[in-house]
């Protein structure tokens, strides 16, 4: 089946809205994940101010969790939602490890 330069300059135009709906996705999301940090560094600081630890494994849990349970409802893969997840909160220990060092 051949197909017409009408249908594939159409293919064209539909791939650059797709591809524009997704840059605007990931900003959005790179947003959010700042406004996250913001708040975790808040978190850490009230850690390290009262000795807790940096970890917290039930709460990890809990999140891992509610968040697999919301992956599945939106059609995503949970396993890829609790890899998303392990590598913030990854991230968010070591901020509150090295805001705990600064602190000491």
């Amino acid at each position: 089946m051949a197909i017409s330069n009408d249908d594939y300059d159409r293919a064209l135009l539909k791939l650059e809205s797709f591809r524009q709906s997704i840059d605007n996705i990931d900003a959005a999301l790179l947003h959010l994940l700042a406004e996250r940090f913001k708040f975790t560094q808040g978190v850490g600081e009230l850690k390290a101010a009262y000795g807790m630890p940096a970890a917290d494994l039930e709460r990890e849990a809990r999140q891992i969790k509610r968040l697999r349970a919301l992956a599945i409802d939106a059609n995503l893969d949970p396993g890829f939602a609790e890899k998303f997840l392990n590598f913030i909160v990854a991230e968010v220990i070591h901020h509150h490890e090295r805001i705990a060092q600064a602190d000491a």
